[in-house]
């Protein structure tokens, strides 16, 4: 198993601190650094950024919406930073959410899993310098009856085969991506849900494609954050858990609630929406269960840390991303840290 690093949103007024952090991943052998985009900072522009300022570490967009960009366009910006990074680049691709791909890109939240089938097939046929030329029901390219012609992307990325992943919640869109990409972006992971919540669906997906799971990049991203009081620092990711499963897209598609209540939390998960959506961000915070904060995240001291890792392991993923959390740079370095030194310690490294 690898380790990377998510860096989530730019522009949080931690700029400085997060290129710290990619640099100490870096400079620690970590695998790879994700950053994020929803309707603030977006991610090609940070890659670029923290590319530059470092020198192994690989960079990948967690996620590049694809509501937000024409495919063609997605693989010239992919193109682009493999060849800047030397072969550093991961694609990472995803749908967003009704509220804000309808919201903020104007963009109709329908037919999810075809269009992002059509997306992918069309950002790879563009990457293998191939003349262009797609019929779907998603895109049409070139246009019909119009000036348009076949051309192929001029820029040569660094490798011929850019690896690509999606990020995704729902079994159908698991059993795709497992068909259709080379990894799978995963929040909210429970080690002991894994089999039953994304492997089994991802597997069917590479069956389906004539494919076995070798190769293929198990990516979830989990918390960190290092201390010897588990309840204190569970209570730090309340408000992130209450955002996610009882905000975040609307009451009838909200995936992460959806998640929930697979893992078993079909009460509480209805609860937490329930206070949400009623604007009491407080009581959906306190709703919470400890027991589903500390099954998605890595609190403690690094050998509670080092027993959460081996579990990740055992469960299948292939490469842990953290979220290191502390309230100031030297104790997100500390989690940092601690990831590397719980990872010799499960004996993993």
């Amino acid at each position: 198993m690898r380790l990377g690093i998510n860096l989530g949103y730019w522009g949080a007024g931690m700029d400085a601190d997060n290129l710290a952090v990619a640099q100490e991943a870096d400079r620690l052998g970590y695998d790879v650094c994700w950053a994020a985009e929803a309707y603030g900072s977006d991610a090609p522009t940070v890659l670029a950024w923290v590319a530059a300022q470092t020198e192994r570490i690989d960079v990948g967009s967690a996620i590049m919406q694809i509501p937000a960009r024409q495919p063609a366009m997605t693989a010239m910006t992919a193109a682009t930073l493999d060849s800047l990074t030397k072969g550093r680049f991961r694609l990472g691709l995803g749908v967003s959410g009704p509220q804000v791909s309808e919201g903020w890109y104007g963009v109709k939240f329908d037919k999810p899993l075809a269009r992002t089938r059509e997306y992918v097939e069309i950002v790879r046929k563009a990457m293998s310098r191939e003349r262009l030329s797609y019929d779907g029901e998603h895109w049409t390219l070139p246009l019909p009856d119009g000036p348009g012609k076949p051309i192929k992307l001029t820029v040569h990325p660094e490798r011929e085969h850019i690896p690509l992943y999606i990020a995704a919640i729902g079994p159908k869109n698991l059993e795709q991506t497992g068909e259709i990409a080379d990894g799978a972006l995963l929040i909210f992971p429970a080690a002991e849900h894994l089999e039953a919540t994304a492997l089994t669906h991802i597997r069917a997906g590479r069956e389906k494609a004539g494919l076995t799971m070798e190769g293929f990049d198990v990516c979830p991203t989990v918390p960190l954050a290092l201390g010897e009081d588990v309840n204190a620092l569970a209570d730090m990711f309340r408000p992130y858990t209450a955002l996610y499963v009882g905000g975040m897209g609307s009451r009838k598609q909200n995936f992460y609630n959806q998640l929930a209540q697979r893992m078993g939390y079909e009460k509480e998960a209805a609860e937490i929406q329930d206070k949400y959506l009623a604007g009491d961000k407080t009581g959906a915070a306190a709703a919470v269960p400890h027991s589903l904060i500390d099954s998605t995240t890595l609190l403690g001291p690094v050998a509670r840390i080092a027993d959460g890792m081996r579990a990740y392991a055992e469960a299948g993923v292939t490469t842990l991303t953290l979220a290191p959390a502390g309230f100031t740079l030297d104790e997100r370095i500390a989690a940092l840290r601690a990831g590397t030194e719980a990872m010799e310690l499960a004996g993993l490294a």
